[in-house]
């Protein structure tokens, strides 16, 4: 009898632990985005791409499939809709309208399906994972992050000419598909232009004939916990409009770790995933 009953509780442990965690699947663009599958107020299958950087969700002006119901007012706002993926459910989702996202995405869903819990982005199984409790972070380090305005922000140091570390702060955007993204304020008082080989530039015109300039470099070394990047492809803004105000982490980078994020977001874990050393993303 005591047998079986040890055997039950161990049995029963295991369920519990199973039950203690939850998968969301995704898949990976070879832009670099996530996209996951669900269906909206139980009428609308949509493809809508993960944003870091946002609580709820949008829809894109560009988007392939139907979303006949999700009724917007007249300021663009959808409240109280109902998300599912798998078996997952969240109601009272808001959505709002004509945002644009990326490729092979209608719309876009954020952070507000892991409110208030522990989540993994699993790169090398292509899976959320939401934690009930603390998971194992074995092989894991931890970076400080500051959650603002639903966006998870870490600070990483950058080698630009031999002359020592320029620590910066980067938002995490899993919109912006390639890595490394400068703020202007960051590129101007670290002279970028002149410090880092160029490898590409592209000029664009708005209405009022001023100039926006994207320019391609190389930088020397990048270090993010212990773990250094060698020669790293950057981005920045050159031009008359500055309107870069945040560095980004872009995908590109985010896909080279896997991460967990705790529950009160003060703490990222990460480890190198498969896309670790994979060729950087080309911008076009």
């Amino acid at each position: 009898m005591l047998k079986k009953t040890s055997l039950f509780l161990l049995f029963s442990a295991g369920f519990f632990e199973l039950k203690a965690q939850q998968t969301i699947p995704f898949r990976i663009t070879k832009h670099n985005n996530i996209i996951i599958k669900t269906l909206v107020n139980k009428k609308d299958s949509l493809d809508l791409m993960f944003q870091i950087a946002m609580k709820d969700g949008s829809l894109s002006p560009g988007r392939q499939r139907k979303a006949d119901h999700i009724i917007f007012n007249k300021e663009k706002v959808s409240d109280h809709n109902i998300v599912q993926t798998g078996n997952l459910t969240w109601e009272n989702v808001r959505f709002f309208d004509n945002e644009l996202s990326g490729h092979e995405a209608d719309g876009k869903i954020g952070t507000r399906l892991f409110e208030g819990k522990t989540f993994k982005i699993d790169y090398d199984n292509n899976q959320f994972v939401i934690y009930d409790k603390e998971p194992e972070l074995k092989g894991f380090q931890p970076l400080i992050t500051i959650f603002d305005h639903d966006a998870f922000y870490i600070s990483a140091d950058n080698t630009i000419d031999g002359n020592g570390l320029k620590k910066a702060h980067f938002a995490l955007q899993s919109g912006y598909s390639g890595g490394i993204l400068y703020s202007n304020d960051f590129a101007e008082e670290n002279e970028l232009n002149k410090k880092l080989k160029i490898t590409g530039e592209k000029t664009l015109k708005n209405s009022h004939g001023q100039s926006i300039i994207t320019k391609q470099a190389i930088l020397p070394f990048f270090t993010l916990g212990d773990l250094v990047f060698k020669d790293i492809p950057v981005g920045f803004f050159a031009g008359e409009i500055k309107t870069q105000n945040v560095s980004y982490f872009g995908a590109d980078m985010l896909r080279r770790f896997i991460w967990i994020f705790d529950a009160d977001r003060k703490t990222a874990y990460i480890k190198p995933s498969r896309y670790f050393s994979a060729p950087y993303y080309k911008l076009n």
